[in-house]
């Protein structure tokens, strides 16, 4: 069992595509969303992603995740869904 990371179903809606993706619980969030956005650039070939500024939202409480805050210290467990969108 991962004890350092969960399990996440990762869901882009401007892509209309998902991921199921592990995430290091000892992250911030910002810097899990960067890893995200890196990852989706790679996977899905759509390099302008990665420089993009984006909101991590839970998909069944529409709770978004402040920058600094650690993922542990989240509401973010394994099987959560989050989206992932950009600001524009």
């Amino acid at each position: 069992m991962m004890e350092n990371k969960v399990l996440v179903k990762l869901i882009l809606p401007e892509l209309d595509t998902s991921f199921d993706v592990f995430i290091p619980v000892n992250e911030i969030t910002w810097k899990v969303k960067k890893l995200l956005a890196k990852a989706v650039s790679d996977l899905c070939n759509v390099h302008t992603y990665q420089n993009l500024d984006f909101i991590l939202l839970n998909k069944d409480n529409s709770k978004i995740y402040d920058n600094n805050t650690i993922i542990i210290d989240s509401d973010i467990r394994n099987g959560t869904e989050l989206l992932l969108i950009s600001k524009m």
